[in-house]
Parts: C-alpha cells; sequence; structure tokens
C-alpha cells in the first residue's frame, strides 16, 4: 500500500471507527488517506483534525478512493452500491464488503461483474490492533489480495477462508468476542463474591485471560494441555473445573456458537 493510496469507509459506525482507530495507529500511514462518510457526519467530525475527509456524500467519497470498504448494515448494501456504482472503476478500484450473509455473487450482481470483491470480517478488537479478520474474494489478483491483507493485518491478524465458511467466522471471531466479554464478566463476579472489590476483581480476570491466550498462542499448545499443568490432584482448579462442568459450561458455549450460527443463516 503505497503512500497515496486512499481507503473510504462507507457508513463509518462502531466497526469502521474501529478500523480508523487502528489505521491510525499503525506506523506510515496518514490520515489524509483516509475518507469516511456517514449519513448524518457530525458525530465524524473529531477526525478531520487527524487529516480525515468526513463526507455524508457516499458517491464522492467512492469516486475519490482506490479502495471502498462497505461499513453499513446487510440491507443497505443493494442501495448504497446502486449509489456509488455510477463512479466506481473496475479496472482500478477494490471492494471490500463488512456485511454479514452478503454473497460476492450479491455484491457482483449490483457492479461490474469484472469488479474485484471482497468480504471481510473483522471484530471490534480492531480498536486495538488485535482483530482476526477473515477474508475471501472474486476476481482479484495476488497485488490486491496483498493490499488487503496488508490493511487488516495493520489492525491485527489477517486469515483467508472460502466464502461459504465466511458466516462461520462471523460467529466464531465477531460474535465470539462477546462471548468471552460475557464469560469475563461472570468470572468478575465470581472474584467479588470470593472477597475482592470490583476493580481488582476485574483487573485480576483481564490479565488471567490475556496470559492464557498468549500462552497458548506463544506456545502453541491445545487448551486441553494447558489445562492439565494447572489441575493438580484433589487440588481446588479440577473442583471448580467440574463444578462448572456438572452446570454446562462447555455445552453452554458450544450451543450459543450453533445458536448463533443458526440465527445468521436465516
Amino acid at each position: 500500500m503505497n503512500e497515496d493510496y486512499k481507503i473510504a469507509i462507507i457508513g463509518c459506525g462502531n466497526l469502521g471507527l474501529s478500523i480508523v482507530n487502528g489505521l491510525l495507529d499503525t506506523r506510515g500511514f496518514y490520515g489524509q488517506n483516509l475518507i469516511v462518510t456517514k449519513r448524518h457526519p457530525e458525530s465524524l467530525f473529531y477526525l478531520k483534525a487527524q487529516g480525515i475527509n468526513v463526507l455524508s456524500d457516499n458517491k464522492e467519497a467512492a469516486k475519490q478512493a482506490d479502495m471502498v470498504v462497505l461499513g453499513v448494515k446487510p440491507y443497505n448494501v443493494s442501495s448504497i452500491l446502486q449509489e456509488i456504482n455510477p463512479v466506481l472503476d473496475k479496472d482500478k478500484q477494490v471492494i471490500v464488503s463488512l456485511a454479514t450473509g452478503i454473497t460476492l455473487e450479491t455484491i457482483l450482481s449490483l457492479v461490474d461483474k469484472e469488479t474485484t470483491v471482497f468480504r471481510v470480517m473483522p471484530n471490534i478488537a480492531a480498536d486495538i490492533q488485535e482483530s482476526v479478520t477473515c477474508i475471501c474474494g472474486k476476481n482479484f489478483n495476488p497485488k490486491t489480495e496483498e493490499i488487503v491483507h496488508k490493511m487488516f493485518n495493520s489492525i491485527g491478524i489477517t486469515i483467508s477462508i472460502e466464502e461459504h465458511l465466511m458466516e462461520a467466522a462471523t460467529v466464531l471471531g465477531a460474535c465470539g468476542i462477546a462471548f468471552v466479554m460475557r464469560f469475563m464478566r461472570a468470572m468478575t463476579q465470581g472474584g467479588i463474591q470470593i472477597g475482592f472489590d470490583a476493580k481488582t476483581a476485574n483487573k485480576i480476570v483481564n490479565q488471567t485471560v490475556k496470559g492464557a491466550a498468549e500462552l497458548i498462542i506463544k506456545k502453541g499448545i491445545h487448551p486441553e494441555a494447558a489445562i492439565d499443568k494447572v489441575t493438580t490432584p484433589k487440588g481446588c482448579t479440577i473442583v471448580g473445573l467440574n463444578e462448572m462442568e456438572h452446570h454446562g459450561f462447555s455445552a453452554a458455549m458450544v450451543r450459543g456458537v450453533l445458536a448463533s450460527y443458526k440465527d445468521i443463516e436465516k
């Protein structure tokens, strides 16, 4: 991605802002290369101080950009593409959709069939450059694929997947971050019940979860192998784990993932 490469985020809501914040924290990326739009852009005007062009005109934003990122709700994708299609250049521009459930074929049916398009699913950890972003695309060459991955690698890590797995990726990566946070809240509540004040309990839980994830990532081990290192015969850890399993902890987590997946497939 060269210094002149322009990115437009159409419909810059919470996820779009996470991407903006992640990109701004990336060395070598400059605010003047970003264009963001919103129907009522006043809430984004503070971004102007960082050189970002804030507009309400989607066509103007798309016309200026090399990459057009669709950050709108799925039910708005069709109307937005119809709006900006007259100014799109299939030979120069890349369309990236963040919308759940909108297929590549659907996008291509609304623009030139030879346009380079990607479906991308990051999560809100993009705000701190710790997102996992799953990507699939069509009509791309190695150079455009590299550009898209480079952009989203700037806010975490990227994984290329087949399109039929995009809904599953949404549940595991995007919904999944909420599942982890709900677990963290419950663990904090338990910490309060055994004697800690809320602030201290939360601090302990946050670092414990962070440490667990880093341990698995850096050591390259399975979670169960790490659990075995903590559970000693007749120890308090195995007692707690068994009590949670008796009440369906793992089953509830799996059922939650499956319920979200069934809903997203409707």
